[in-house]
C-alpha cells in the first residue's frame, strides 16, 4: 500500500522548517505542506485559548488540503492542544507531535539530569518532565523558559553577537549546571544547535529532534501503509500568515531561491 497524499506540518514561525529539511532529507518521495502562523509568533507568551483556536484553525486549513498526516512542530501546541488538534484531524488522519518522540527515546538512554529549554508556555505545562519522567522516574528533568530566543531567530540574529549574549545568559543559568543532555523544547531553537554546542564545548548531548521525529514518522506512515509510492513526485506548498524579509530569507536559505512562500490569512 502507499499513499501520495501530502504530509502537513504546522509551526508558529520557522522552527518547523528544521523539521521539513529532515522530512525531504530521509522521505525524498513525500510531499509537504507547510504552515508558519507567523502572524502569531511566538506561540510560547500567548494563552492557551489562543493557541488552540490557532492551531485548530491550522489543522482544518491542513485536512481541508487532503493531508494524511498531520505534523505539529510546534512544542507549545504540542503541550497545549494535541487532544483538540487529533479531535479536528480526525481518525484518517495521523497526528504526530513532537513531544512524545523525544520523551520516548531519550527516557531509555544512559543520561541522569537532562536539561529542557522552551517558551513559557511548554515549561509551565511541564510537558517534557512528566513526559520522561513517566517513563523513567529516575532521570532528573529541569526545565527552564529562554523566551528571547524565538524572536532571537525570527528576526534572522542566529550566529551573531546578540544571540550569543542571549544564549549565555541562558545557558549559565545555575539550573542547568551539571547535565549531560539538553533537548531544545522549542523548534525555532534547532537553529541555534551549532551555537549551544560552542557553548557548552560540545560536552553536553543536544538531543537531535527532527531526526527522532521524523523517523517516528516514518514509523507511523510505514505502520499505516502511507509512505508515498518510490516513483512519486514530491510537491513543496509553504503557507505563512504573515511575511516578513527575515521569513522569507530563512526559508530561501533552508530550501533554495526558488521556493515562492504564499500569505495565508487563518481568517480566510
Amino acid at each position: 500500500m502507499s499513499d501520495n497524499r501530502p504530509i502537513g506540518v504546522f509551526d508558529s514561525g520557522v522552527g518547523g522548517l528544521m523539521f521539513v529539511k529532515e522530512i525531504k532529507r530521509l522521505l525524498p518521495n513525500e510531499s509537504i505542506i507547510y504552515f508558519g502562523d507567523t502572524k502569531n509568533l511566538p506561540y510560547g507568551d500567548k494563552s492557551n485559548e489562543d493557541i488552540t483556536k490557532f492551531s485548530i484553525s491550522i489543522t482544518q486549513f491542513l485536512k481541508d488540503n487532503n493531508c494524511k498526516a498531520i505534523l505539529i512542530a510546534c512544542n507549545s501546541a504540542t503541550a497545549t492542544a494535541l487532544k483538540d488538534i487529533k479531535k479536528v484531524a480526525g481518525k484518517d488522519i495521523i497526528v504526530i507531535d513532537v513531544i512524545s518522540p523525544v520523551a520516548e527515546k531519550i527516557s531509555f538512554e544512559l543520561r541522569e539530569k537532562i536539561g529542557v529549554i522552551a517558551t513559557k508556555t511548554t515549561v509551565k505545562s511541564g510537558a517534557y518532565k512528566k513526559a520522561i519522567r513517566k517513563r523513567n522516574k529516575h532521570i532528573n528533568v529541569i526545565e527552564l523558559a529562554t523566551p528571547l530566543l524565538v524572536p532571537v531567530i525570527e528576526e534572522g540574529f542566529v550566529n551573531t553577537p546578540i544571540s550569543k549574549v542571549v544564549l549565555e545568559t541562558y545557558l549559565y543559568n545555575k539550573k542547568l549546571e551539571g547535565i549531560d543532555s539538553l533537548i531544545l523544547g522549542c523548534t525555532h531553537y534547532t537553529h541555534l544547535e551549532r551555537e549551544i554546542n560552542q557553548l557548552f564545548n560540545k560536552k553536553v548531548n543536544i538531543v537531535n529532534s527532527p531526526l527522532i521525529v521524523v523517523n517516528h514518522i516514518i514509523y507511523m506512515l510505514s505502520k499505516n501503509g502511507k509512505l508515498a509510492s518510490k516513483d512519486a513526485k514530491s510537491e513543496y506548498l509553504f503557507y505563512i500568515s504573515y511575511t516578513t524579509d527575515s521569513i522569507v530569507k530563512t526559508t530561501k536559505r533552508l530550501f533554495g531561491k526558488d521556493i515562492q512562500l504564499i500569505e495565508k490569512s487563518l481568517e480566510d
